[in-house]
């Protein structure tokens, strides 16, 4: 949006002041237009390829495309989002990047897949180069083995690859397997690393994990580490769940990381399971209410756009 279309939206039926539509402000009412959701899914339905989506999840076992999203994202007030892969294969990278290209600006960025371990990895991701979308990867670390991934010299090679062009890594972890990602991020200082669903941690009521917390926070000391809102309603073990429930867990990433580091997502379709798209956008402003503006403008759009370059 230019400042001529920010000057509109001040003029043409705006309710705010006079003053706050002057060109200095113009940015704050940018942000205040924005709603950027940070991590969603796209997939064509199969069960050889979504494997991981078993019989307990019948809601997920169809097509979710770009019309569906937009339609919940638009009801939602939700303007941009970053698809993010489900599969492992680099067919799945070029899947979103041509539904991103096709989204009429919907999608705003895609982290793909690759295999950094695989010594070809750099021609891989440079195969990617020139769409404008790509800007990141990610891998499924979550509950596999050290040697596969933090103990695997090709891996870290891979992650070095990323460094090199500028992209992001997108972490997907549990919480037991914070220490580890701890020393990975030690070892690549000058990564840019995003770490999925809080890390996952086991969510019910009067069983707080206070060893997730401490990792957490050992994590945000690393300022070369971001943090998603995302995905952690599938984590309430809770028949029933509302926003004070999740309060103290989302407390803990916030005091953690700050407003400038964390990020909403929605992790749309999989957030289904336990909440539509639109009842997951209430709950994290019903979050974040009290924040000043500028704070409630990095969670729910800045802070996604500097992780990713968008």
């Amino acid at each position: 949006m230019g400042n001529g279309e920010l000057l509109a939206a001040c003029t043409i039926g705006s309710t705010e002041p006079v003053h706050s539509c002057e060109p200095k402000n113009l940015a704050l009412l940018a942000l205040r237009l924005m709603l950027l959701d940070s991590h969603h899914h796209f997939w064509r339905y199969d069960s050889e390829a979504y494997g991981w989506i078993g019989p307990d999840m019948a809601r997920l076992r169809r097509d979710y495309l770009v019309g569906d999203l937009a339609e919940v994202a638009g009801e939602a007030g939700v303007t941009g989002v970053i698809s993010v892969q489900a599969r492992e294969s680099l067919a799945e990278t070029d899947f979103l990047l041509g539904l991103g290209e096709e989204s009429g600006g919907l999608v705003r960025g895609v982290v793909g897949w690759v295999p950094l371990a695989d010594p070809g990895v750099g021609e891989m991701v440079d195969r990617w180069a020139g769409r404008r979308l790509f800007k990141g990867v990610r891998e499924v670390m979550q509950g596999r083995g050290d040697a596969e991934f933090f103990g695997n010299a090709a891996f870290h090679r891979g992650l070095r690859e990323l460094t090199r062009r500028g992209l992001t890594y997108d972490v997907l972890v549990y919480a037991d397997q914070l220490p580890a990602t701890i020393r990975m991020v030690d070892a690549h200082p000058q990564q840019r690393f995003v770490l999925d669903h809080v890390a996952k941690p086991v969510i019910r009521a009067g069983a707080f994990p206070e060893d997730w917390a401490r990792n957490i926070r050992r994590l945000a000391e690393r300022e070369n580490v971001f943090c998603k809102v995302s995905g952690m309603v599938t984590e309430v073990r809770d028949p029933e769940w509302d926003a004070e429930l999740i309060r103290p867990y989302f407390r803990t990433v916030l005091e953690a990381f700050g407003p400038e580091r964390l990020m909403f997502g929605s992790d749309w379709p999989v957030c289904l399971l336990r909440v539509e798209y639109a009842g997951w956008v209430k709950v994290a402003r019903i979050l974040v209410e009290e924040w000043a503006e500028d704070e409630r403008a990095a969670f729910f759009g800045m802070t996604a756009k500097a992780a990713y370059g968008v």
